[in-house]
């Protein structure tokens, strides 16, 4: 019997110290409904994870840690299990509550799911020799078809198409972002943004959702303070004495 007690000391010792907790929980809008692709960031690590269609969610985390959880037209809220009795697996249901935007009367297109837009950016390619000449009759006729006039236009028109399309995937995916206060961007500076952040399209293709968030997110940072460093200032900045 002393054993016993012993044994059942040791568990609660252990799991006093253990804490390591998995909270597998589902987001839900004000009338019950699953809100998909909600955003689950650890406000600690700064990672985090993406809910499903469905408003499941799963995620790793410390005890004493906070999560935000956001979704695009929805309010943040804050999620902590510090004061609820320990265990390893908690399930709580998150209700998010309407975001309200007071905007004039205007014609509304539903954006797309971020996953729509995210599949087309990486289902993007260009591969050059698709616009070459698969059989030749000889070196000669190759080299000049790699390099005439005419191949050379082709391609280049290929590659501006696939540019462009890439560009207006790329609008699309940070509408979203700045929707979710991930980002801040005017319309203006959408091509600005594009141009500095600069993203392979093998990255493109090769990220998780996640990655390509935490790493738009970084890119934005570096942006602000590029952003700051080509301000131009003009004469009033200078007048201090007409403060």
């Amino acid at each position: 019997m002393r054993s016993v007690s012993l044994f059942f000391f040791l568990l609660l010792s252990f799991i006093g110290f253990s804490q390591t907790i998995r909270i597998e929980g589902r987001v839900r809008d004000p009338h019950g409904q699953g809100i998909p692709n909600a955003i689950i960031v650890n406000n600690r690590t700064k990672t985090g994870s993406f809910g499903n269609s469905s408003g499941f969610y799963s995620i790793v985390c410390e005890k004493t840690d906070t999560l935000s959880i956001t979704a695009l037209s929805y309010y943040t809220r804050q999620l902590c299990m510090k004061d609820s009795v320990l265990k390893a697996v908690y399930q709580p249901t998150i209700f998010l509550d309407d975001r309200t935007y007071m905007l004039p009367v205007v014609e509304f297109i539903s954006p797309r799911d971020l996953e729509a837009i995210e599949e087309d950016l990486r289902g993007l390619g260009f591969d050059e020799n698709q616009f070459k000449t698969a059989s030749v009759s000889s070196p000669i006729t190759f080299l000049y078809e790699q390099f005439s006039k005419r191949e050379r236009s082709k391609l280049e028109v290929a590659r501006m198409e696939y540019e462009d399309r890439k560009r207006a995937l790329l609008k699309e995916l940070f509408h979203l972002y700045v929707d979710y206060d991930i980002i801040e961007l005017t319309n203006e500076e959408f091509d600005a943004f594009i141009d500095f952040m600069h993203v392979s399209d093998d990255f493109i293709r090769q990220s998780s959702q996640y990655e390509f968030l935490i790493f738009v997110k970084e890119e934005f940072q570096q942006y602000k303070i590029w952003r700051r460093g080509r301000r131009e200032w003009k004469e009033e900045d200078f007048n201090y004495d007409k403060d």
